[in-house]
């Protein structure tokens, strides 16, 4: 009786294998990827003394990475989602680790910092996406839903976000950047790692054709599909919108309230803790919630009411609360997004769809910090805030009306040969 017991327990944890060495090779990078945001710009900065020449290494690394993810598509198709996640995790490894030896050996210049950052800029780019069009062959390996599998990734993302950007001050302090950036290359090896020894092989041929046609064809799945196109349109506003408060609006507001310095991370504790749990709620109610209307609440709670707490004069307490609240309704929009993209996309296209669809959402990311910073110039940090609230209701307003967001579901099936357009 028990000799025909160990073979089904052995199957039954054979099957999450491939998740789990999924969740935990994009968790190691991402903790290895916050430490070197932090170590990089400080080395810059303590070496140059140039805020000029630290902003200068950021876009060059941010402008490659953008533009790599709208690029990457047919080569994650062509390549399989697996072979391109290894190479991209272990190209950056060896990228990331150069910066240290060089600079060990007295070799490292501005220029050559430059075309390193770039071209790990270019490296990461795609990386994220590869592994996220893995998630559906291996959810329906470990026999999970679909959406719980992505709560699983979205919660242990935001887990490991905020733990590496809380490893990252403390290392860079204790340590240096060029350590920081010796434990980013080695958190990438060991995700490329991870990926090489617990991925499943591709079960099927990889996409053949001319790069620049197959280019297309993620392009025109994208527009043609209403609610792929709603997707990105009004998530790339929100990301914009989202990045105002932590570039800008809330550091002004610490300052002029007279909260200090230690607001800052306050605020930022509520919001990232609130998200984990609101993330880690999602992964088990995702695929019985009723996706639009819970997109909608998410939204209109998460969004204007994190601006409009900083233009009222109350209490640090209330300013917590408000961004607890907004962050655990928050936690509930990337799993909600990434299953129903995930399902929604014919499986031969999700690397190009996929990519396309990050790269859209994230173009406006460097422009959050410029535009707050010439709205509190122009107008003041109050109206600032009232603006920047007045846009993401007025976005979540077009979010409820649209009709491509009226095809969300509760129980949408993966269609592999066909799309409603």
């Amino acid at each position: 009786m028990s000799g025909s017991r160990q073979p089904d327990s052995a199957a039954i944890s054979g099957r999450y294998i491939p998740l789990t060495g999924l969740l935990a090779s994009t968790s190691v990078s991402l903790i290895g990827t916050r430490v070197a945001l932090v170590a990089l710009p400080w080395f810059v900065l303590v070496t140059s003394g140039s805020a000029a020449r630290t902003g200068l290494v950021t876009f060059c690394e941010l402008l490659p990475f953008v533009a790599g993810k709208a690029l990457s598509g047919p080569l994650i198709d062509r390549l399989g989602p697996r072979t391109f996640s290894i190479c991209s995790d272990a190209g950056s490894a060896v990228l990331v680790g150069v910066v240290p030896l060089l600079h060990h050996l007295n070799k490292l210049s501005f220029g050559a910092l430059l075309v390193l950052v770039a071209a790990i800029g270019l490296a990461r780019s795609g990386g994220d996406t590869a592994k996220r069009t893995l998630m559906p062959d291996i959810a329906a390996t470990a026999g999970l839903p679909l959406g719980r599998a992505v709560g699983l990734h979205d919660t242990l993302d935001r887990i490991a976000a905020t733990a590496g950007s809380a490893l990252a001050g403390g290392l860079v302090a204790a340590t240096g950047p060029m350590v920081g950036l010796v434990v980013d290359a080695a958190s990438f090896a060991v995700a490329a790692a991870l990926t090489l020894t617990t991925a499943p092989r591709p079960a099927q041929a990889a996409a053949r054709g001319r790069y620049l046609q197959q280019l297309r064809e993620g392009a025109t799945c994208l527009s043609q599909d209403r609610m792929l196109r709603s997707i990105v349109l009004i998530v790339a506003v929100t990301n914009l919108l989202d990045t105002m408060p932590g570039a800008l609006l809330i550091p002004v507001w610490a300052k002029s309230s007279g909260a200090g310095p230690m607001a800052i991370g306050l605020v930022g504790t509520a919001l990232g803790g609130a998200a984990i749990f609101g993330a880690a709620c999602a992964t088990v109610w995702v695929h019985r919630l009723p996706q639009r209307a819970t997109l909608l609440w998410a939204f209109s709670i998460a969004g204007a009411p994190r601006f409009l707490i900083l233009a009222l004069d109350v209490p640090l307490w209330c300013v917590l609360g408000v961004y607890a609240v907004s962050g655990f309704t928050k936690g509930f929009v990337n799993p909600i997004l990434n299953m129903a993209i995930l399902e929604r996309t014919p499986k031969h296209l999700l690397g190009r769809v996929g990519a396309l669809i990050s790269a859209v959402a994230d173009a406006g990311l460097p422009l959050g910090g410029m535009l707050a910073g010439l709205g509190v110039s122009a107008l003041g940090l109050v109206p600032a805030l009232l603006v920047a609230a007045g846009a993401y209701a007025a976005t979540t307003a077009v979010a409820g009306v649209n009709r491509g967001w009226r095809a969300f579901t509760r129980d949408r099936i993966n269609i592999d040969s066909k799309v409603e357009h």
